[in-house]
């Protein structure tokens, strides 16, 4: 991804959800002035404090309405834009940041990603009649999200969509995934039946997540490279 970037002394580039930091201050180690935002005061206290001699500054904005007081050169963003359910927003204030011929490059969960531990929760919740299952991010389709850039008066120069199966953390299952990445989802269900239903979760997708020992999750990533025109 930072390849991809191309990041240069005295460029200005945003980090948009940059979590904790740490791919912000990588950024700054090659001489760029790195702003790292994220709507999560928690990553932005801990960005600060971790990464204090970096050079990169941060701050709490959220994505769907962030401004800045000058243009950037490149807007960077990585596994956080699946995050912001409302992506045309999001891409007309990354227009609004970068300077004509400015870069974003960016990396979220796309198309199938996670599409079987969804397909758990929903099976689950279907025979414990729990009802729907609400999800909390927004997984485009290649085409879907390179028409959203076109439309909002970007170039997209490079969009690669490909599987990355990863592995959980030792001792996690698919449970704690959810327990993890879908608190919200959980949160539309009963907490009596949260143990039930995530017990039945790992049995649904066991036969295709667990392997060699461990559980994977069914990541699938959409990397894209456009330039405002």
């Amino acid at each position: 991804m930072i390849d991809l970037l191309e990041p240069q002394a005295g460029e200005s580039i945003l980090d948009l959800g940059c979590g904790t930091g740490d791919l912000a201050a990588e950024i700054a180690a090659t001489g760029a002035r790195v702003h790292g935002i994220d709507a999560d005061a928690g990553m932005i206290e801990t960005a600060r404090a971790k990464h204090a001699g970096s050079g990169a500054t941060f701050a709490v904005a959220d994505g769907h309405a962030f401004t800045l007081a000058e243009p950037v050169d490149k807007v960077f963003s990585n596994a956080a834009l699946h995050w912001m359910t409302r992506p045309d927003e999001v891409i007309e204030r990354v227009h609004a940041a970068l300077r004509p011929g400015g870069r974003f490059v960016a990396e979220q969960g796309a198309g199938r990603n996670v599409a079987t531990l969804i397909e758990g929760m929903r099976t689950a919740a279907a025979e414990q009649g729990l009802g729907d299952v609400v999800l909390p991010w927004y997984f485009p389709s290649t085409a879907e999200h390179a028409g959203r850039l076109e439309r909002a008066g970007f170039e997209v120069r490079v969009a690669l969509y490909f599987d990355r199966p990863t592995p959980l953390a030792p001792g996690d299952t698919v449970a704690d995934w959810w327990r993890m990445f879908g608190p919200t989802t959980l949160a539309g269900f009963p907490a009596e039946a949260h143990d039930a239903l995530l017990r039945r979760v790992d049995e649904l997708v066991k036969d295709r997540q667990f392997r060699d020992g461990g559980w994977f999750a069914d990541y699938a990533r959409l990397r894209f490279v456009a330039v405002r025109r």
